[in-house]
């Protein structure tokens, strides 16, 4: 399975290669050239022109600028610190890099030993081992990475007579505190989610996984933006070609900007044109990390607090973190609850609409006398009528989404009585399509899950279109064909429908039922993983 992704890849590689042989032989010259350039000279003037030409208008940076006192212009060697206010933590740069260094400058001058500071080792050696007292620092020679380092946050220290500059790692922009993911609420676990950084997202994950072999690969996508994203995985536990692939795909991204969660899962995603999601986004660390123990891989982008797990299946957007929290009689019987629900709100108003249109013969005869009284005097087609209730219904969950909460709570369930019982009181729509369109929203709000909710609704209305159209007949076939696509549907090289189709009787543990724990003694079979063994043999003999 990754094994030919991997071999797809390396005949793709080779093939581009070769195309772009002498593309690439022309362009090296020029890009030679520009690294030469790029790299600090040792004159301070001219490197801080350089950058401040490089980040054009930025009257946000700030540059301090040091000399020791007492000291002749030819010998004096002159310091700078720079750094974007607001991003970096003044603080931090005033007392573990400011102070210090006038600190040691003015003893420097006292002394009259300025000339211990004139050749590049003393200078950059002292300041990083004995003057300067911040917890991280790097060393550079490259502009573009100076000017990266800024714009992220840290702070860059130039010396004259030096043809290198430190990178002090100063962060510090204000963060949202961490809050109860209002997109997945929680019953009995963990109340805390992600946030917007990407540090602060790794650390809840570290928090739950105290594991050596918890390994972190990070890249940057996008051209401008230059967004830090994170591929978190088991070392000992995932499968190596699927972290691989995770990294491959993301390093073919080339894009300016990358600033959502949701752009970048476009861009990995096995099938774009599909309407089902085939990576699962979450925000709960819980969640990720139960994925992560499985075998899976994370993707976190920095300036989004939702995290992608690949590969997914259809299961894993029907189950929720709580089915594991409860016993599992409980979660078992709600689990098997909820897919009947996901099969109630597709179908519902699809098979309403064909027994209604073509098949009277196979509903109960004081049922259908009912329903054709209630209908009595209605001008629309069972479908028009159908098709009008979903859309009003659609256009008002819209609107509640985009609405301040107090009031689109308000309009949400005010709107929908108010535009119900006009409409049957006016004779345009029957009472029992309203409450056929009711359950079917109640039905639809009980998926765990906001991103397999959409597809369900969009294929509602192509059910109830072929239901229109021919009955039962066509609301099989339209199944038939979501089925097809589903079934032949892959994340990441995964089954979409694992562990149903292929057929693994030992995924089936965690399924449609969840057995007790203590019998879900290995991981999926159809992740591969390096440990299969979750519980009691460690699969060390």
């Amino acid at each position: 399975m990754f094994k030919r992704q991997k071999q797809r890849r390396e005949l793709q590689d080779k093939g581009n290669t070769s195309k772009n042989a002498s593309k690439n032989t022309s362009e090296n010259v020029s890009k030679n050239a520009d690294k030469n350039t790029s790299k600090i000279t040792g004159n301070i003037d001219e490197d801080i022109k350089t950058i401040k030409a490089a980040l054009c208008c930025s009257p946000d940076l700030v540059i301090r600028r040091l000399k020791p006192a007492d000291s002749s212009d030819d010998t004096v060697v002159a310091y700078a610190v720079m750094y974007i206010e607001g991003l970096a933590d003044r603080k931090v740069i005033e007392n573990n890099v400011i102070k210090p260094l006038l600190k040691e400058l003015s003893q420097e001058a006292k002394s009259s030993s300025d000339k211990a500071y004139t050749t590049r080792t003393s200078i950059t050696e002292k300041i990083k081992n004995t003057i300067a007292s911040v917890s991280n620092l790097n060393e550079t020679d490259n502009f573009d990475e100076c000017i990266n380092e800024v714009l992220t946050g840290n702070t860059i220290f130039l010396t004259s007579k030096s043809k290198s500059a430190l990178v002090f790692n100063t962060p510090g922009w204000k963060t949202r505190n961490p809050e109860e993911p209002i997109s997945e609420p929680s019953v009995r676990g963990s109340r805390d989610g992600f946030v917007e950084t990407l540090q602060e997202n790794i650390v809840r994950i570290r928090r739950r996984v105290r594991d050596p072999g918890f390994a972190i690969k990070k890249l940057k996508v996008g051209r401008r933006t230059k967004t830090d994203v994170a591929v978190v995985y088991i070392s000992n536990i995932a499968n190596k070609d699927l972290v691989e692939e995770v990294v491959h795909r993301i390093e073919q991204i080339n894009i300016d900007e990358m600033i959502s969660a949701g752009t970048l899962e476009q861009f990995i995603e096995d099938n774009f044109l599909s309407l089902f999601p085939q990576i699962q986004y979450t925000e709960r660390p819980d969640r990720v990390v139960a994925a992560l123990m499985e075998g899976r891989t994370a993707i976190i982008l920095d300036n989004t607090p939702f995290v992608l797990i690949v590969p997914a299946t259809l299961p894993m957007f029907i189950q929720s973190p709580e089915d594991y929290y409860d016993r599992w009689i409980y979660s078992s019987v709600i689990r098997v609850l909820r897919y009947l629900v996901v099969l109630f709100s597709l179908f519902l108003p699809s098979v309403y609409i064909a027994y209604i249109s073509f098949h009277q013969g196979l509903i109960p005869t004081k049922l259908a006398i009912f329903i054709a009284s209630t209908r009595e005097g209605v001008p629309l087609p069972s479908l028009i009528e159908a098709l009008l209730m979903e859309t009003t219904l659609e256009i008002l969950r819209e609107a509640g989404i985009r609405l301040p909460k107090t009031i689109g709570q308000a309009v949400g369930i005010v709107g929908g009585l108010v535009i119900g019982e006009a409409a049957v009181r006016a004779g345009i729509v029957s009472p029992v399509s309203v409450v056929v369109v009711a359950l079917t929203a109640i039905a639809s709000f009980s998926v765990p899950q906001y991103a397999i909710g959409i597809p369900i609704r969009l294929f509602r209305f192509v059910l109830m279109i072929t239901a229109g159209i021919l009955g039962l007949y066509g609301v099989m076939l339209a199944f038939i064909m979501i089925t097809v696509h589903i079934v032949r549907l892959k994340s990441f090289g995964v089954n979409y429908m694992s562990p149903f189709v292929p057929y693994r009787p030992g995924d089936w543990k965690d399924f449609i039922f969840r057995l007790p724990v203590m019998m879900m003694k290995k991981r999926p079979e159809i992740l591969k993983t390096e440990d299969q063994w979750r519980q009691g043999n460690s699969g060390k003999g």
